[in-house]
């Protein structure tokens, strides 16, 4: 390989020396400059990394030896009850705080039959609603609807439960977005 120096200019005139690499071109054996430094990586090589990931804090550890969580049921359910309950990936398309309830969150969420679906859930303790909006979830559309509030809540939203030193905890099972409104679990 030969190098060369090329002078670019800049925005105010001025004139800064760059070095350029000429290295064989493979097809027709001539040489073609490039602008990279002398010994530098071939940058087609190295792993893609996107910004905001090399961005992103790292999430802290969790310490999993205080959790403590439900006992397993005993209980068996046979397989065509489960598989009677119909789980679905629901898009949050709004949320909200139910007036009058410490507890409740109304969200409405598109369950991919183009019809708007309410869900009432109780994590309010857990989620402001402003940051679920936009969300992929996981529902259970068949159930009938309960009213709580004076709203019927059409379905339910899954949430794993667990303690940690004597306090409940809970996450709302949120699945990525590239799920489409409407897919069914299995």
């Amino acid at each position: 390989m030969e190098s060369k120096k090329l002078e670019k200019p800049r925005k105010n005139g001025a004139f800064s020396t760059r070095q350029a690499v000429t290295k064989p071109d493979e097809e027709t054996g001539g040489v073609f400059p490039t602008m990279k430094p002398l010994g530098a990586a071939d940058p087609r090589n190295a792993p893609v990394k996107p910004a905001a990931a090399a961005e992103a804090p790292q999430p802290e550890p969790i310490d999993f030896s205080k959790v403590k969580i439900e006992p397993l049921f005993e209980e068996q359910v046979d397989f065509e009850t489960f598989s009677r309950s119909d789980f679905r990936a629901v898009k949050v398309k709004a949320c909200e705080a139910v007036p009058k309830s410490k507890k409740l969150l109304k969200f409405v969420l598109d369950d991919g039959s183009g019809t708007d679906r309410v869900i009432l859930s109780g994590i309010h303790a857990y989620y402001e609603p402003e940051e679920l909006v936009g969300k992929t979830c996981i529902a259970i559309v068949n159930l009938p609807p309960r009213k709580m509030m004076g709203i019927d809540s059409c379905g339910m939203l899954i949430s794993a439960v667990h303690e940690v030193d004597g306090e409940e905890g809970l996450n709302l099972l949120m699945v990525d977005d590239r799920i489409p409104a409407g897919a069914k679990l299995y």
